[in-house]
This record gives structure tokens, C-alpha cells and sequence, in this order.
């Protein structure tokens, strides 16, 4: 049988980093990107066959992917579009480039990647893309507008998409995952820093509570799960006849789920107001 291919993006650490090495043990073929050279040699050492992307660059984007296809022959079975960071900040602070540069990462290299995939798995008939939201997709939070932001427009192209590619043989799939062992929170940290006046702003107060979050060791929220359960919504969705539409991790994002559509808005304002 022929070695299945796939190409994750963000594999440097976190959920990228152990999606490669659990797809690579289940006998795919994987392409593992990141943006750093360093890490491409790191993930190359480690067994992996590795390329340098960085989703905020087209021409990177295109290169990367022109490389996958040389080593291929042309096919591509799946992407996982897991290439991602948090800019946190009161949405009322946040400086027009830290917006569109969490857009930049989060969603347009995502989508520029996706659309330059498509017509591979169309000439195919087949394929699958994947891409690494979030429970803040749907349910938004405190001090999180950008990332909300970024991944509430990632849910709605992505539906869009899913219904365009109907009768295809291409599906689209979203993994939405709650809190997951990862550098996520460091990344953040660092953009939060660089981008937000935290001393200037009226919400310097709650900004001191973020930053002891943001610089907390180990599990920051209840119910966090190391990154081995997206591993497992990910293989789901790449090896189901039928995948779903979106995949739920973690006991926050299928309670909110549930939440978002049985409380009336204000209700559900009241818990978001206590998790944030």
C-alpha cells in the first residue's frame, strides 16, 4: 500500500512537534515545517523529515510546498495547518500590527497554504486539511480579542470551505482543543511585552494577574492535557471514512460547547467572566 503523506506547519514544539512523531510512528509519511532553521536541523536530527516554512512569508509558503511536491511526485494525502501564537491584550490596546500580525500567522498563511494544496487533492480526488483551532473559536474570553479573533475567522472560512469541497473527496476538519502542555503560554508571553502598555493601561491591574499566568510553570488551568490528545483527534480525522466537522479536546471545550448553546448570551457572559 502505498506511504500516505502529510505536511504539518509549527512543529518546532507543543502540538506540531508531537502530531510529527505520532503520525511518523503510525506510518505516514511526514513533512515536518517550521519557521527557524535551527529547529529544521533539531527535527531533522530527531528522525524527521524536515523543511523550513514560515506561513507569514508567500514566498516561503510556495517554496515549502513546491519542495514537498518534488519529494512526492506530485501528491499530497493531508495538511495540518497547526502554525499558530496567542497575542493577549484587551482588545482596546492592541495596536493595529500586533492585530494583523496575529491574522498574518494564525489565518491568511494558513489559507494561502490550504489554496495552493486544493488543487493538488482535487487532480487526486482526495485529501484531507486540518486546522488547529480552539475552544476560543466559540467561546471568547477576556484579554484574548486577537487569538479570538484569528480563530473565530478560521471556524467560519473553514465551514465555508467544507461546503464548497462537497463531493470532492477533500475534507475539512477543525480540531478545537482547550488548554494543552505546550510553549504556547512563553510565545505569548513575549508578544503580550512587545506589543501591549501594560503600565499605560487602564486594565494594568488584570494585566499583573495575566502576567502571573503567563509566567507560571506547568499546567496553567484545570483539565489541561499534554499534547497526545490532539495527536488522537488528529489521527481521527485523517483516518476516518467520514471525518467530522470538528474534533473537541479537553473537558473545557466540550463544556462550552455545550454551554454556548443551551445558556442565553448573558448567562453564558457570567461564566466566561469567572474562567478568564
Amino acid at each position: 500500500m502505498k506511504e500516505k503523506t502529510i505536511l504539518i506547519t509549527g512543529c518546532s514544539s507543543g502540538i506540531g512537534h508531537c502530531v510529527a512523531h505520532g503520525l511518523k510512528a503510525r506510518g505516514w509519511r511526514v513533512f515536518a515545517s517550521c519557521r527557524k532553521p535551527e529547529d529544521v536541523a533539531r527535527l531533522e536530527a530527531e528522525g524527521l523529515e524536515a523543511l523550513q516554512l514560515d506561513v507569514d512569508d508567500s514566498t516561503s509558503v510556495r517554496m515549502a510546498l513546491d519542495r514537498v511536491l518534488e519529494r512526492t511526485g506530485g501528491t499530497l494525502d493531508a495538511l495540518f495547518n497547526n502554525a499558530g501564537f496567542g497575542q493577549p491584550g484587551a482588545a482596546e490596546d492592541l495596536p493595529r500590527d500586533a492585530l494583523r500580525a496575529q491574522f498574518e500567522t494564525n489565518l491568511f498563511g494558513a489559507w494561502e497554504l490550504t489554496a495552493a494544496v486544493l488543487p493538488v487533492m482535487r487532480r487526486q480526488g482526495r485529501g484531507r486539511v486540518i486546522f488547529n483551532s480552539s475552544v476560543l473559536g466559540f467561546a471568547a474570553m477576556k484579554y484574548r480579542g486577537a487569538y479570538n479573533a484569528s480563530k473565530y475567522a478560521m471556524e467560519g472560512l473553514c465551514d465555508t470551505l467544507r461546503l464548497e469541497l462537497a463531493g470532492s473527496g477533500i475534507w475539512v476538519s477543525l480540531v478545537e482543543p482547550g488548554p494543552i502542555l505546550s510553549r504556547f503560554r512563553p510565545n505569548a508571553l513575549a508578544k503580550f511585552l512587545a506589543a501591549v502598555p501594560v503600565e499605560h493601561s487602564v486594565h494594568r491591574e488584570a494585566y499583573r494577574r495575566q502576567l502571573e499566568r503567563l509566567q507560571k510553570e506547568g499546567e496553567a488551568a484545570p483539565f489541561t492535557l499534554p499534547p497526545e490528545a490532539v495527536l488522537q483527534a488528529v489521527v481521527r480525522a485523517l483516518e476516518a471514512p467520514r471525518p467530522a466537522a470538528r474534533y473537541r479536546v479537553t473537558l473545557p471545550t466540550r463544556v462550552f460547547w455545550w454551554l454556548k448553546r443551551l445558556l442565553p448570551t448573558r448567562w453564558l457572559d457570567a461564566v466566561l467572566q469567572r474562567a478568564a
